[in-house]
C-alpha cells in the first residue's frame, strides 16, 4: 500500500509498505484513512526530529522508526474485531489518536491523555492516517453522523485541543476573552470561543494574513497587531469598566504571547496555556499574584470529547472546515504541504491529504 514515511530531520518518504496482514485483533479495527491533516507536531518532527516519533521502540506500543504519520484523520472502517459494537464494516469514523493503558493510574481514573506510557497513531504507532490503511483499537475510533463529512471529521483532532483549553478558561456566554495567536489550534480557539457564547473577543496576531483570516472567522473579533497597538489601551476600553478580560488564550507557545495574556486578564482572571513552549519562559510572578489570577495548562484533552465536538460541527456552531486552505495528494506532501506550510511568505492555515486523491 501507498504510505507517507518519516524517517528523520527534512526526510519524508511516499513508498510503497506492506498492508496490515493477519487475523485481526479482537479489540481492534481495519480502517480506510480518507482525509488527514498536517498537523505542528509533524512539522515539528520535519524541521527538528526525531522528538516524539520513537528511534528506539515505544515502550507501549513498541513502535519505531521509520513512522508512518498522520494523526488527524477521518477513516471508513473495514473490519471489525469480535468484541467492537459501536462500529461496522462502511462506518465513517473519526480517528482519537491517543493510545495508553487501560489500567495504569491515569486509566483507572479515565484520564488516558495523560499516561506516562501514552502512544498516538501517527507519531508512535505503527500504523498513521496517511497511509492506504491502518489498524488502531476499537476506543481509537468514533463513528460521527452524515451531518459531519470527512473534511470536518479530520479537523475533530485539533478541534479538541483548541476546546478543551476553551472549556478550562471556563468560557461561557457573555465572556470577554482574547486568543493570542492565530496558528491552526489559535483559530479553533477562536471559533470554539465564539461557539461558546463569548461576546467580546480579542485576537493578537503578528502575522497580516493570519489577522485578516481571524476577522473572516469572526468579523466582530477586535483583531490587532501587539506590536503596534496600545494594548492596556485598548483592552481598557473594550472592556466592562475597563479591567480587562475575564480569560487569555495563549495559542503560541511564546513568552512575549503568555506576558501578554497575563495582562490582558482582569483581576481573578483565567490565563489558558494552549500553545506548546519549547523553552522556559520569564513571567512576571508578582503581577500574577497582584491579580490573583489563574493560569490553567493544557495538555492534549480528555478523549471521552469526540462526540460532542461532533455534535457542535454538525449543528453548525463550530465550523471547523473553514480554516482548511488547501487539499493536496499524497504525493505532493513534502513540496505541497510540508514546505508550503513552512514558508514564511505562504498564507496557508491547514493543509490536509486527501488519501483517495
Amino acid at each position: 500500500m501507498k504510505a507517507v514515511r518519516y524517517y528523520t530531520k527534512k526526510d519524508i518518504r511516499v513508498e510503497d509498505v506492506p498492508a496490515p496482514s493477519g487475523p485481526l485483533g479482537d479489540d481492534m479495527v481495519l480502517i480506510e484513512p480518507l482525509v488527514c491533516g498536517i498537523c505542528g507536531t509533524d512539522l515539528h518532527e520535519y524541521i527538528a526530529g526525531p522528538i516524539v516519533t520513537p528511534a528506539a521502540p515505544h515502550v507501549y506500543s513498541g513502535a519505531t522508526l521509520p513512522q508512518i504519520l498522520g494523526h488527524e484523520f477521518s477513516a471508513r472502517v473495514i473490519e471489525v474485531g469480535k468484541n467492537v459494537t459501536h462500529v461496522s464494516p462502511g462506518s465513517r469514523v473519526s480517528i482519537q489518536p491517543l493510545i495508553s493503558p487501560r489500567d495504569d493510574y491515569y486509566g483507572r481514573r479515565g484520564l488516558f491523555h495523560l499516561s506516562e506510557k501514552m502512544a498516538c497513531v501517527g507519531l508512535s504507532w505503527d500504523w498513521g492516517g496517511m497511509g492506504e490503511r491502518a489498524v488502531v483499537n476499537g476506543y481509537n475510533v468514533f463513528p460521527v453522523p452524515d451531518s459531519v463529512s470527512d473534511v470536518q471529521a479530520a479537523m475533530i483532532e485539533p478541534a479538541a485541543v483548541a476546546l478543551y483549553g476553551v472549556d478550562r478558561g471556563g468560557v461561557e456566554a457573555g465572556s470577554t476573552v482574547l486568543v493570542s495567536g492565530v496558528g491552526p489550534i489559535g483559530a479553533l480557539v477562536l471559533l470554539a470561543t465564539k461557539a461558546a457564547g463569548a461576546t467580546t473577543i480579542f485576537v493578537s496576531e503578528l502575522n497580516p494574513n493570519r489577522r485578516a483570516l481571524a476577522k473572516q472567522l469572526v468579523p466582530e473579533a477586535i483583531v490587532f497587531d501587539p506590536r503596534e497597538t496600545d494594548t492596556e489601551k485598548l483592552f481598557r476600553e473594550h472592556t466592562d469598566e475597563g479591567v480587562g478580560v475575564d480569560v487569555a488564550l495563549e495559542c503560541v507557545g511564546a513568552e512575549a504571547s503568555l506576558n501578554l495574556c497575563a495582562k490582558a486578564v482582569r483581576r481573578q482572571g483565567t490565563v489558558v496555556q494552549v500553545g506548546l513552549h519549547v523553552k522556559p519562559a520569564a513571567i512576571d510572578a508578582m503581577l500574577w499574584a497582584l491579580k490573583d489570577i489563574t493560569v490553567e495548562a493544557t495538555w492534549c484533552y480528555p478523549v471521552q470529547i469526540w462526540p460532542r465536538i461532533a455534535a457542535m460541527i454538525g449543528s453548525g456552531i463550530f465550523p471547523v472546515e473553514k480554516i482548511v486552505t488547501a487539499q493536496i495528494r499524497p504525493e505532493d506532501v513534502v513540496e505541497k504541504g510540508f514546505e508550503a506550510l513552512l514558508d514564511p511568505a505562504a498564507s496557508h492555515m491547514k493543509i490536509l491529504v486527501n488519501m483517495k486523491a
